[in-house]
């Protein structure tokens, strides 16, 4: 089931990023969530694969597939190995595929949330982040799969773990049909995957909406509106916290990108009204 919160304050905006749980079985406090965050609330859950090929996405997958590994084996020989490699390096550079993009960090998924191309956008719309129970979500996985996790005390796959019961997109298919997905984390290939705690979910062909999966399939799944009137003061917020470009994207892109932003002129130079009338 799907909860919708609003959030208009930032005491709204600590209790998001808060919300680990106590573990009694390790006496640890430890969340089991993955958050994802968009800067418009209007989006949909949706793959790269989908908004790019359309109606199309079935069929052109093992092309995008094909050719990327045949070029891209250039650069690195070992992705022949493993279609689920070959799909995580390939999302990580631009190329559509079947993955939709977590991150188990909320304040990270807070920055995608409120970063903009247009920082004038920033408090024209609502953005939003998703809140996702990764352990409900697996109790829908076929048996061998949870069994894979439980003796890797895992709640996630890693790239080994799941080529060993399933190499083929085909297959994968029908092990999960409508009913689940699998949670993988990437292999460390760069810094820019590490800084972001990032976690991919393999949406099968069998799941048509996302948002409906996650209705009808999962507890304790949120969706966080955060209205428009405090995004300025969040960005803020996160900037000061050294959850930016710079840190999320090491180079000079990354710099750049949270350069233009820190010296960004809002047109209010009146100071933040919205932000002083909501604390």
């Amino acid at each position: 089931m799907i909860e919708t919160i609003v959030i208009d304050s930032i005491d709204g905006i600590m209790k998001l990023i808060s919300e680990q749980k106590y573990n009694p079985d390790i006496n640890r406090v430890r969340s089991p969530y993955f958050y994802r965050g968009m800067p418009d609330s209007s989006y949909k859950l949706t793959t790269s694969l989908r908004l790019n090929c359309k109606h199309l996405h079935k069929e052109l997958e093992p092309a995008v597939l094909r050719n990327f590994n045949k070029y891209a084996c250039i650069a690195d020989p070992t992705l022949s190995e493993s279609i689920w490699k070959q799909m995580m390096i390939g999302q990580h550079h631009g190329l559509p595929t079947r993955l939709l993009d977590w991150t188990y960090s909320p304040l990270i998924a807070l920055h995608f949330a409120h970063s903009e191309r247009n920082f004038d956008k920033l408090d024209k719309r609502d953005c939003v982040v998703w809140r996702f129970d990764m352990q409900s979500a697996n109790k829908n996985l076929p048996r061998r799969y949870r069994d894979a996790l439980k003796r890797q005390h895992s709640f996630v796959f890693s790239v080994d773990t799941l080529t060993s019961i399933v190499d083929s997109i085909e297959q994968y298919d029908i092990d999960m049909g409508a009913e689940a997905f699998v949670n993988i984390e990437p292999p460390s290939v760069d810094q820019r995957i590490i800084n972001q705690y990032s976690f991919f979910s393999i949406i099968p062909a069998g799941i048509e909406d996302i948002e409906d999966f996650l209705e009808k399939h999962t507890d304790h799944t949120v969706r966080y509106i955060i209205r428009k009137e405090i995004r300025w003061a969040v960005r803020d917020m996160l900037d000061q916290f050294n959850i930016s470009e710079r840190i999320l994207y090491p180079g000079l892109d990354g710099l750049s990108t949270s350069l233009a932003r820190h010296y960004f002129v809002r047109n209010n130079q009146n100071g933040d009204k919205d932000y002083e009338d909501k604390t």
